[in-house]
């Protein structure tokens, strides 16, 4: 067995333990399904053990990095805290640099004229009062108006990433006590799409926002590059987890992706220019909280740059960024992809094209980003100025 391939087999032993004692999954997309039985649990210290025997054969730098993203994530659930410029370097392999602040006010002045040009008011209410703009539909309908979307855009996804795989999508209703809305896991072309009843808002924008980050994003994403592992033999290990160095590209190619396929579509625009902003807010309080700010500090901060947000929504910020495990790492990506891929948007189409057909290729890295498209900025932290919009 090849060290990528004992590995993999490592990684779902683990995942197997992580699930059955009801913790987040090690193992989020599988682009190399295994027929055979699955591999029995192996706790979190063992996993480490056997980790680190690989790694002393690993040539290949692409194992050696996911060998070493698992490992320190391994430490940060058994208790070690790093640095989260370490950390986030380690897992997601970018640094945790952060934007100047005049960079991130430049991109919340974009994000309002967007807003006000939907002619609402920026302020306390303006989330609420976007999503009435937007065209509320009711949560049963959620499910068929994203189908729909995706079907309406998956022509023009196609189009710009090159893939022609096929796909089987499932979308659930489920109540989870976590931050997310929306998920997207799968194996294979097998993708599954669940919908967390409590903190999903749907509207007609957003159903199509969530058609093409989680569906044609990630889900067709996941297949495609399933289906090249499938005819190919591929050096990097074909398992995804959210804390390793793909989730930059995962994450920030499906938040940006309107900016590539729908540009006309004013609404969906702005809620990227504003979910743009968003990440880069949350980027401060990220690296606020973790060098020693206080929590009176963090949430000045926090509503001096988003009116909007709630008591509970800026203590749960705070919180996944700075004692979950997971998240501290995690979050990070969705900064630093939507940062990176917004800059993209605004490329040559050779540059563009490059780099979306190869991500439907392979899980690319930061730096495997940063050298398709070496005029871009460093991906984690820029002072590029923000776009118009």
């Amino acid at each position: 067995m090849s060290t990528r391939d004992a590995v993999e087999t490592t990684i779902r032993a683990w995942n197997a333990h992580e699930l059955s004692r009801g913790a987040p999954a090690a193992l989020d997309f599988d682009f190399h399904p295994i027929e055979s039985e699955p591999p029995a649990p192996a706790d979190r210290l063992t996993t480490f053990y056997r980790l680190q025997e690989l790694a002393q054969d690993a040539d290949e730098p692409a194992v050696a990095q996911r060998i070493g993203a698992d490992l320190a994530y391994l430490r940060a659930l058994m208790g070690e805290r790093q640095g989260l410029d370490a950390y986030v370097r380690a897992t997601q392999g970018c640094p945790a640099a952060g934007w100047p602040a005049e960079y991130v006010t430049a991109a919340g002045v974009v994000a309002r004229q967007c807003v006000e040009a939907r002619g609402v008011h920026w302020g306390s209410a303006t989330a609420a009062d976007l999503a009435q703009t937007e065209g509320p539909i009711d949560a049963e309908a959620a499910p068929d108006a994203i189908r729909q979307a995706a079907d309406e855009y998956e022509p023009a996804v196609r189009e710009a990433t090159g893939s022609d795989a096929s796909y089987e999508l499932t979308i659930e209703e489920t109540v989870v006590d976590a931050y997310w809305a929306y998920w997207l896991d799968g194996a294979g072309q097998h993708v599954r799409l669940r919908l967390n009843m409590p903190n999903a808002t749907f509207t007609k924008v957003q159903a199509r926002q969530f058609a093409l980050h989680e569906v044609l994003g990630h889900g067709l994403q996941g297949a495609s590059i399933s289906a090249h592992c499938a005819t190919e033999e591929v050096p990097w290990v074909r398992l995804s987890s959210v804390h390793g160095p793909q989730q930059v590209l995962l994450e920030g190619l499906a938040q940006a992706f309107p900016l590539f396929v729908a540009p006309e579509d004013d609404a969906l625009i702005t809620r990227v220019r504003v979910d743009h902003y968003i990440q880069l807010v949350r980027s401060e309080l990220q690296l606020m909280v973790n060098t020693g700010s206080s929590v009176e500090e963090c949430t000045d901060h926090a509503r001096s740059r988003v009116p909007w947000w709630s008591n509970s929504q800026i203590a749960g910020m705070l919180a996944d960024r700075s004692t979950d495990p997971l998240l501290r790492t995690y979050m990070w990506a969705y900064a630093a992809g939507i940062d990176w891929f917004t800059n993209l948007a605004d490329a040559d189409e050779t540059a563009i094209r490059q780099v979306l057909h190869a991500s439907y290729r392979a899980p690319l890295t930061p730096a495997e980003l940063e050298a398709l498209w070496p005029q871009g900025p460093t991906i984690g932290g820029s002072s590029r100025p923000a776009h118009s919009p």
